[in-house]
């Protein structure tokens, strides 16, 4: 199933996808005529694109969910590779809301930290880094208590 949906997804986002997808459109409106503008004649193209639609819906969906994995997976590399960077963020899409809000806050003080400072070649001490990474420690903590007590 996995490469009928891979191949569908390649076709219908190519020029032979959407020429195929005009072709019947213009076929369809040629046959009006023909047809005498009847309910039946319109209830075809109706039909035909509700289907198709519905199943654009589950392949377009398919699609986001493989690429955003695949970004996923490259950032988390990245994170993991780069000295000094937090592996706390590796897999951060897997954190709830309230992580997710914890850790915005942290990286918009950051931010703000950053802003303030003089100099942008200026680093912070290690005591200061230390000082951040054990309250970060305590702040997941009591995040994933709060969650665990709901």
């Amino acid at each position: 199933m996995a490469k009928l949906a891979a191949t569908v997804t390649r076709w219908a986002g190519s020029n032979w996808g959407f020429g195929t997808a005009l072709a019947t459109i213009l076929i369809w409106a040629a046959t009006g005529p023909i047809f005498h503008w009847s309910d039946t004649w319109q209830l075809i193209i109706n039909t035909g694109t509700t289907i198709v639609t519905f199943l654009m819906v589950f392949l377009i969906q398919r699609t986001q969910n493989k690429d955003g994995l695949a970004i996923q997976l490259k950032l988390n590399e990245l994170v993991a590779a780069i000295e000094g960077a937090s592996n706390t963020l590796i897999d951060i899409e897997d954190l709830d809301e309230r992580e997710l809000a914890i850790l915005h806050v942290h990286y918009q003080r950051l931010a703000e930290r950053a802003q303030q400072d003089s100099e942008l070649s200026s680093t912070h001490s290690v005591e200061e880094a230390e000082h951040r990474h054990a309250a970060k420690r305590r702040r997941w903590r009591e995040a994933r208590e709060g969650s665990e007590h709901r």
